[in-house]
């Protein structure tokens, strides 16, 4: 990458990250270039961590992913700086090695306490130094302009998660007598049952951090049970925020539908609503509990 000066046209830019694991016997750069199928999982979590920390499928892509032994470096191209804040923004909380860890504690079948060291850089610039002046990282990054298209092998990756993502479920013969029933207190969410709770306000701060710009499709799928979001409520509640941020009106939208909703304000509602916006990959990092068999 080499520093440019991009007149016109839309914003864009370019940063690495760097990715380590913290974890004995796991590394993310031997799994990626030794195994086909490890290579596709690795890449899986990285495209569902990126989904979770920019805000949705839109507004970057990855270029590359390459040996920067001991680390494995993702090239991503940001075409949308509200994108770009929001990947930074999660950045700097420490969201984006959340959600590394979890989607490869689950993907790769890893411990629960699976740690990665991660490092940001646009052109010579070691983000990390200062991720306390967003304007200056963006800035960085935005000068930073790719200097290659996306790689080969990266669009035959995202061709095999679309291709996973739209193939049917097998059919099979539904033997309901054998299905055990989901208990009152419970819900299902891929395949798997979960306790219901009430919302808390750790869901809450996790929710506002990876939701991004699709805070008001989620908005809508909570309000078709929820009278306080019905309308105008939503649009009324981007307006009035609309200085504070995308974190500011994710955080009021659920703030106001627990306020609205009381005891009624499950954490099953909200999964819900994710999956009906093909949020899967946030409703994974909001629910921390284990699953019951």
């Amino acid at each position: 990458m080499a520093d440019k000066t991009v007149d016109g046209g839309p914003w864009t830019g370019c940063a690495v990250m760097f990715l380590q694991s913290l974890c004995p016997g796991v590394n993310l750069l031997s799994l990626y270039k030794d195994r086909e199928q490890g290579k596709f999982i690795v890449f899986k979590v990285i495209k569902l961590t990126l989904t979770d920390s920019a805000g949705g499928l839109g507004g970057y892509e990855i270029l590359k992913v390459h040996d920067a032994d001991p680390f494995l470096g993702v090239e991503v191209k940001f075409e949308d700086v509200a994108a770009c804040q929001q990947f930074l923004e999660s950045y700097s909380s420490g969201a984006v090695r959340q959600s590394l860890s979890q989607h490869a504690c689950r993907l790769l079948a890893l411990p629960q306490e699976f740690t990665v060291e991660t490092q940001l850089k646009a052109s010579t610039h070691i983000l990390d130094l200062y991720l306390d002046k967003l304007e200056l990282c963006l800035q960085h990054i935005h000068l930073s302009q790719p200097e290659r298209l996306r790689d080969e092998e990266i669009d035959h990756l995202e061709q095999q998660l679309q291709t996973q993502a739209l193939r049917p479920a097998p059919q099979s013969t539904p033997v309901p007598q054998e299905e055990s029933p989901v208990p009152s207190n419970c819900f299902k969410f891929q395949n798997k049952v979960f306790e219901d709770r009430m919302l808390t306000a750790t869901d809450v701060q996790s929710f506002s951090n990876g939701v991004g710009r699709q805070w008001k499709h989620v908005g809508r799928a909570l309000g078709k049970g929820c009278r306080a979001l019905k309308g105008p409520a939503i649009d009324n509640l981007a307006y009035e925020y609309e200085r504070e941020g995308l974190y500011e009106q994710a955080y009021q939208l659920l703030s106001r539908f627990i306020q609205a909703e009381g005891r009624a304000a499950k954490l099953s509602r909200l999964v819900k609503a994710l999956e009906d916006c093909k949020l899967t990959g946030l409703a994974e990092n909001i629910l921390d509990i284990q699953p019951r068999e």
